[in-house]
């Protein structure tokens, strides 16, 4: 009879789990402890109930951010990822290695504070790793370089120190590294990867030489901006065709800008506030939608190349001569809608003073070798000089007239 009664016992047991009844039952023991040990040592901020479905009585691949491939959990999705949530408190606890299944880790924004665990290194399944907008300090553990399958590395917005570590370079399929604001330091090591799109780096303390980089023709978003990075910019780029957006402003760059910068399929580049000196030549009509050189040393004239920018910043070079026309006739058909030339030693620009700006557009003359035809309005860091001082004005040195500004039949003469 007892025999009878086991022997029922047993058979109506596997069949409830062949059914899934007690599936939450199956779930891998190490990951139902490292789960616990995660909701321990995290909580809800205020205005958050994100960890409210999770009742470990219950089966935890039901838990909200939690997915689960048979007995496995495969994704772990931290926070209430609506926007404005909260977010959470607390650190993240060591025992998330034990996930050894996780495919992807995200914490959402919020407070959470300590460093990476070093035991991150032991999830080798892991595609997708984003702790971002959060408090995490430390360094970047060097044992993520042994993620080898890890597409996409977003750490951005914390407070990391110290240097990018080499092997986290050498992955061979990152798809996405945006690492920046923080407090990195130190050089940017060599990415290897060919499937590497973005490269966001930017709001950090990095050094070294941009000439010593090498990019993978793969590509195509380049942040660099904010930090210390020093050298010439020749070819650096060279090869990068698939590259749609460059910022490497904020910088200590040196030399020349080559001239195939001007030819990449980008919509946007960023070189403002570093150091680069010469003219500026492009071969051939500048497709880029927004192009700011602004806060340089550049000199020589303003080439007609760049009437097909929509957006152009050139202030604060050394540009010397007259605006060329076709910019001006782009800028009154309100094909340019920014257009700043202030703070340069330009002599003359060919518009008819009565003429009306359109409202679409900005345009700024203020503090060159001219009297402005126009009176625009121009950024409060402009200052509140319309022209520069004659002494300055090398060129027209000695000389009264300072611009003369012809359009179509009329001719306009302005002196000091």
């Amino acid at each position: 009879m007892h025999t009878a009664y086991l022997s029922t016992f047993w058979a109506c047991l596997i069949s409830l789990l062949q059914c899934g009844l007690l599936a939450h039952a199956l779930l891998d023991p190490n990951d139902f402890l490292a789960l616990q040990s995660v909701r321990k040592s995290l909580n809800d901020l205020p205005g958050s109930n994100y960890f409210t479905s999770w009742d470990f009585t219950a089966d935890p691949c039901g838990f909200s951010g939690v997915f689960c491939d048979g007995d496995r959990v495969i994704a772990l999705n931290l926070g209430d990822p609506r926007a404005g949530s909260p977010g959470l408190s607390g650190r993240i606890d060591p025992a998330i290695g034990k996930l050894s299944a996780l495919a992807e880790l995200t914490i959402v924004p919020g407070r959470v504070v300590g460093s990476l665990p070093r035991t991150l290194s032991q999830l080798k399944s892991l595609r997708f790793l984003a702790i971002s907008r959060n408090f995490i300090s430390g360094d970047i553990p060097a044992g993520l370089g042994q993620l080898r399958r890890l597409q996409t590395l977003d750490l951005s917005f914390n407070q990391l120190t110290g240097a990018i570590p080499r092997p986290v370079g050498a992955l061979p399929a990152l798809a996405n590294v945006v690492l920046c604001n923080n407090h990195l330091t130190g050089s940017i090591p060599p990415f290897v990867s060919q499937e590497l799109a973005r490269l966001d780096l930017k709001h950090n303390n990095l050094a070294g030489s941009i000439s010593s980089l090498g990019f993978p023709p793969s590509l195509q978003y380049i942040s660099l901006s904010s930090n210390r990075l020093s050298g010439s910019l020749d070819r650096v780029f060279s090869g990068l065709n698939k590259l749609s957006y460059l910022d490497l402003s904020m910088n200590q760059l040196t030399g020349s800008i080559p001239v195939e910068l001007f030819s990449f399929p980008i919509s946007n580049l960023q070189l403002q506030r570093n150091q680069l000196f010469g003219a500026v030549e492009p071969a051939d009509q500048v497709t880029i939608a927004t192009v700011d050189l602004s806060y340089n040393r550049l000199s020589g004239q303003i080439s007609p190349m760049f009437s097909t920018v929509q957006n152009l910043y050139m202030n604060n070079n050394r540009f010397t001569g007259r605006v060329p026309s076709s910019i001006v006739d782009r800028l009154l058909a309100a094909s340019i809608q920014v257009l700043y030339l202030q703070h340069n030693f330009l002599s003359g620009i060919e518009i008819n003073p009565t003429v009306e700006i359109p409202l679409s557009s900005s345009l700024c003359l203020q503090y060159n070798c001219m009297v402005l035809p126009v009176d625009t309005p121009c950024p409060l860091k402009a200052g509140p000089d319309k022209s520069r001082p004659t002494s300055q004005c090398i060129e027209w040195k000695g000389r009264k007239t300072l611009g003369v500004v012809r359009r179509r039949s009329l001719s306009y003469l302005w002196q000091w």
